[in-house]
C-alpha cells in the first residue's frame, strides 16, 4: 500500500535552529544573546493597544491590514501599491521565492547569511546557489554577479549580513545592480537597517524606488521589539508587492501584532532612543573586544560575530559557562546579540577567556 508522498524537495529542506534559551544558574543571572532580539520591553502604549485587540480575539484581524499600510505609507513616503506585509521578513522572503521562481530556478545569495535563505529556496524546489563571503565577513558582490545564469531569477543581498555584521554600502551595491539583468529580483534584506551606521549607508527605499527589479524587506521583530509577533514589510515596485500580496496567506497578521506594530510606529521618538542605547553598546562591545585582542567584522547590526571556525563549539560551551548563550554555527562561528550592559560584559570576558587564532 502505497502512502501519500510530498515533494522529493521536502526532505532535503534543511532544519531552521532557532536561538537557545539560557538555562538557570544559581547565584547567577543569565542571559539568551542567541536571537538577536530586543532586549527592551514594548515600547510605550504597544502592549495597552495590544490588549485592546485581544478583548476581540473572536473576530478575524483586518485581512487587508489598512491602517498599517497607511501608517507605512506615510512613514516611508511610498503608495500603499509599493508595500507587502508578511509574518516577519523571514514570510517576505518565502513568499518572494515562492511567487517568482519555478521549480529548478536557481537564487543566488551570499554564505554564510540568513539560515532562512536555503530552506526557502530548497521549499520551493528552487536551486541554491551560495557565494563565499570575502574574508571579513562581508559580501563579494563581484563573485555574486558572476554567479547569475540564464537560470537566476533571484538574488539576495543581506545587509547588514545576519550573521556576520557587515553592511554593503550605497555605492557597492548601485554597482552590483547594474551589473543583474533586468528580469532577476533582487531581496535586499535590511532586517536590520535602524542600526546602521556607516557612511554611504544602504538606502532601500530610494533603491527600490531608482529600480524595477529591487526589492527591500524589513521587520518590526528587532529595532521594534515585536519579535513574538511577527509582522515583516517590504518595499518594491507595484508588480512586485502585487505578487507577494497575491501569495500571502489570508488573515496572516492577527489584529493583536497590527495593533503592537501601529503602536511601535507612533512611539518612533522611544524607539530611536533604544536604538542609540543599543548601538552604544554595541560599539562598546566592540571595542571590549578589540582590546581583548579580537578584532570581528564591521558590527552593523545588533549583534557581533565570533568567526570561531573549528572551535565554535568549544567557544559556545566557554559561552554558557560565563552565563550567555550564544548562536552558533558549527565549523563558522558564533554570533552573539547585543543585550543588557552586564550579558555584554560578559561577551568581552568572554573573548578574554577564550583567545581565538588572530
Amino acid at each position: 500500500m502505497t502512502s501519500p508522498r510530498p515533494r522529493d524537495c521536502v526532505s532535503q529542506i534543511p532544519a531552521y535552529v532557532a536561538g537557545r534559551p539560557p538555562q538557570p544558574r544559581d547565584g547567577m543571572t543569565t542571559y539568551k544573546l542567541s536571537s538577536n532580539e530586543n532586549p527592551y520591553p514594548p515600547l510605550p502604549g504597544v502592549v495597552e493597544a495590544a490588549n485592546r485587540a485581544a478583548e476581540q480575539m473572536n473576530r478575524y484581524p483586518d485581512m487587508g491590514n489598512t491602517a498599517l499600510y497607511e501608517a507605512l505609507s506615510d512613514r516611508l513616503g511610498v503608495g500603499v501599491d509599493h508595500l507587502a506585509l508578511a509574518t516577519g521578513s523571514v514570510g517576505l522572503i518565502y513568499q518572494l521565492v515562492q511567487a517568482f521562481c519555478e521549480p529548478g530556478d536557481e537564487v543566488v545569495y551570499a554564505w554564510r547569511s540568513f539560515e532562512a535563505y536555503p530552506i526557502a529556496v530548497t521549499a520551493s524546489g528552487a536551486r541554491n546557489v551560495q557565494v563565499a563571503l570575502l574574508p571579513d565577513g562581508r559580501h563579494d558582490l563581484e563573485a555574486m554577479s558572476a554567479a547569475v545564469t540564464d537560470r537566476t531569477r533571484i538574488v539576495m543581498v543581506c545587509t547588514p549580513n545576519n550573521p556576520t555584521g557587515s553592511s554593503v554600502t550605497q555605492t557597492e551595491l548601485d554597482a552590483f545592480l547594474a551589473e543583474i539583468p533586468e528580469h532577476v529580483l533582487v531581496i535586499v534584506d535590511e532586517a536590520y537597517v535602524e542600526f546602521v551606521r556607516m557612511g554611504d549607508a544602504v538606502d532601500g527605499v530610494a533603491t527600490v524606488l531608482a529600480h524595477d527589479n529591487v526589492v527591500s524587506t524589513r521587520t518590526f521583530s528587532k529595532a521594534y521589539g515585536l519579535a513574538g509577533f511577527r509582522v515583516g514589510y517590504a518595499v518594491g515596485p507595484t508588480s512586485v508587492a502585487t505578487a507577494l500580496r497575491a501569495v500571502s496567506l489570508p488573515f496572516g497578521i492577527s489584529s493583536v501584532a497590527q495593533a503592537a506594530a501601529l503602536a511601535s510606529l507612533r512611539a518612533e521618538s522611544e524607539l530611536l532612543a533604544r536604538v542609540e542605547a543599543l548601538v552604544a553598546e554595541r560599539d562598546r562591545v566592540v571595542q571590549g573586544l578589540a582590546g581583548a585582542g579580537l578584532t570581528v567584522p564591521d558590527a552593523q547590526g545588533n549583534f557581533v560575530w565570533f568567526a570561531a571556525g573549528d572551535r565554535t563549539t568549544e567557544l559556545a560551551t566557554a559561552a554558557d559557562e560565563l552565563g550567555i548563550v550564544v548562536r552558533p554555527f558549527a565549523g563558522d562561528g558564533a554570533r552573539i546579540s547585543i543585550g543588557e550592559p552586564e550579558a555584554n560584559d560578559r561577551i568581552v570576558e568572554l573573548a578574554r577567556c577564550f583567545p581565538l587564532d588572530r
